[in-house]
């Protein structure tokens, strides 16, 4: 996912805050986590449909490289199965807030 990239390495609290600065978790200027996953889940999308489109012109006789399209679909799979671990990762990371006692 190439908008893993464009992720600000900022940290939030810096060397000389003051104490009315510590608290400020204020997401950046890309937004928080939410919106970050969702970029992601497009971007996804985006690849399987490209995918799916070099496919269909190359079994239809369009004017496609085999290489490219190999690669298209490749890249495709490969970016959903991450999103498929990011996906597992999250639902396990609830799970065990919820076996939480308080």
């Amino acid at each position: 996912m190439a908008s893993i990239h464009n992720i600000n390495p900022t940290p939030a609290i810096q060397p000389n805050a003051g104490p009315s600065q510590l608290g400020s978790t204020a997401p950046a200027e890309g937004g928080g986590f939410k919106e970050f996953l969702l970029d992601s889940i497009q971007h996804v999308n985006q690849m399987q449909q490209q995918a799916d489109h070099s496919v269909e012109q190359l079994f239809t006789g369009g004017d496609v490289n085999p290489a490219e399209v190999l690669t298209a679909v490749q890249k495709a799979d490969l970016a959903f199965k991450m999103m498929m671990q990011v996906r597992n990762k999250l639902v396990q990371a609830y799970q065990e807030v919820q076996d939480i006692r308080i």
